[in-house]
């Protein structure tokens, strides 16, 4: 199979070679005719200048001999009855009446007569060119006569040179398209070497091509494509980093369901086995059995809320129940039921009475993630602040690496050495996603072994 530069000079040079053929062929015909006609009128010219002489002449014959030695044509003088009186080529006597000849006939109707016909008499193709002329108060006809042979040969030699020329011509074309046969071999490989290094996905090789615009356009438009085959493979490699992120986040999620479940599972089947197997048992402690029972599955129940929420809320599935409250109220009531659980424990409540048009239960939900996770992972007082409509969480506690606080408020994250919340990962997460359904954001600022500040903005809640 032909390569592309190959199969180029071929047709280069075909249509070259063609096109020269044709020009040729062209050439040679409108040669020729140039050269027949540029005979005819030097014929004709030389019988203006004859006839100019003529009427001094008494002998015809030897002034036709002194003409053919001058230019060396045939001559020949024919009277008006068609007799041959003078001829330089043959025996006039042997020559039949040219009366009837088509130059003798048509010189008497136009100034010059002209046929190319062959003559018996002398065996050749001729030229003749024919006229009348007025001869001693009469008439006679003058004709002259030049060989094809010699006018072809003229014109051979003159074709000779234009073939000679031409040759050269295709010589010089064949070179030409050599070097650019080469040139274009060179911007092909380029352009080859570029795609195998694609194909590579080496998407940083460099391309670059010389010498015709065709192939600085592919080589741009190959630059386009790399960059958006690039793109794409930087996606690509996002994409499947996402995959693996949301498969760990699916073993955490079913890692944390397991470990979360497995504690309350575990009592309420103890509890229930207890109370199954013994059916004496005294009323006070089946009473005291049945409340842990219970107290287990509204832990259960509580936790799948939760997640739930969670997954609502991130596919913006949960419309918000908006009405207007007292912050300052409900944070009393928040910090009220979170003292009933964390018996020992002290919140400082910093809060004037502020008029929020919110959803209610969200907002009480964030409040008790965060002070929840406060008094969790915190030995010390919590506060909770409202300072220039910002509220705060503060807490003195064993803080978060910086490393991590950035993802600590992402779905189902944990800390490997801190679970920040018993909720399978999701409480700051619903914290989050609340938030943003308000037009607000959580911000986090810690310090390892220091402690850590919560605080999210409610100028987009107030009530005006």
């Amino acid at each position: 199979m032909l390569k592309i530069h190959q199969i180029f000079m071929i047709k280069f040079l075909t249509l070259f070679i063609g096109a020269l053929l044709v020009s040729s062929l062209i050439s040679y015909l409108s040669l020729k005719e140039i050269v027949l006609n540029h005979t005819k009128i030097e014929l004709q010219n030389s019988i203006l200048l004859i006839a100019l002489d003529l009427e001094k002449i008494d002998n015809l014959e030897n002034y036709a001999t002194k003409v053919y030695n001058q230019i060396g044509v045939r001559v020949t003088i024919i009277d008006k009855d068609g007799l041959v009186i003078a001829e330089t080529n043959a025996d006039k006597r042997a020559m039949e009446n040219h009366s009837n000849r088509y130059e003798i006939m048509q010189a008497n109707q136009e100034k010059f007569a002209h046929i190319t016909r062959y003559s018996k008499t002398i065996g050749a193709d001729f030229l003749y060119v024919a006229t009348k002329i007025e001869y001693k108060d009469s008439f006679l006809y003058i004709r002259l006569a030049t060989s094809l042979s010699k006018v072809m040969s003229d014109f051979y030699s003159l074709w000779f040179k234009l073939a000679v020329t031409f040759v050269v011509i295709i010589l010089l074309a064949f070179y030409v398209s050599k070097i650019i046969g080469k040139r274009i071999f060179y911007d092909i490989e380029q352009i080859t070497h570029y795609l195998n290094e694609i194909a590579n996905k080496n998407y940083g090789a460099f391309i670059k091509t010389k010498y015709c615009y065709e192939s600085l356009q592919i080589s741009l438009l190959l630059k386009n494509l790399v960059k958006k085959l690039s793109n794409r493979e930087k996606q690509k490699r996002k994409y499947t980093a996402k995959l693996r992120l949301m498969n760990k986040q699916r073993n955490d999620i079913l890692s944390a369901i397991s470990h979360e479940l497995k504690n309350p599972i575990a009592s309420i089947m103890g509890y229930a086995q207890t109370l199954q197997e013994d059916a004496q048992i005294h009323p006070q402690i089946r009473e005291k059995f049945l409340e842990k029972i219970v107290s287990n599955g509204r832990k259960i129940s509580l936790m799948l809320d939760r997640l739930s929420l969670s997954v609502k809320l991130e596919n913006n599935d949960l419309e918000l129940n908006l009405t207007t409250f007292d912050l300052k109220i409900l944070a009393e009531e928040v910090v009220a039921n979170l003292l009933s659980k964390y018996k020992d424990r002290q919140i400082k409540i910093s809060i004037d009475s502020c008029i929020l048009h919110a959803d209610k239960t969200m907002i009480e939900l964030v409040l008790i993630n965060l002070l929840d996770n406060a008094l969790k992972y915190s030995e010390r007082e919590v506060e909770l602040i409202c300072h220039e409509n910002v509220i705060s969480v503060k807490d003195r506690g064993i803080g978060i690496q910086e490393e991590h606080i950035e993802q600590v408020s992402s779905k189902f994250y944990r800390v490997q050495k801190n679970s920040w919340d018993n909720s399978m990962g999701l409480g700051l997460s619903l914290v989050n996603h609340i938030l943003k359904a308000h037009g607000a954001s959580l911000k986090i600022e810690s310090t390892f072994g220091v402690g850590s500040t919560f605080s999210f903005s409610i100028k987009s809640v107030l009530k005006n």
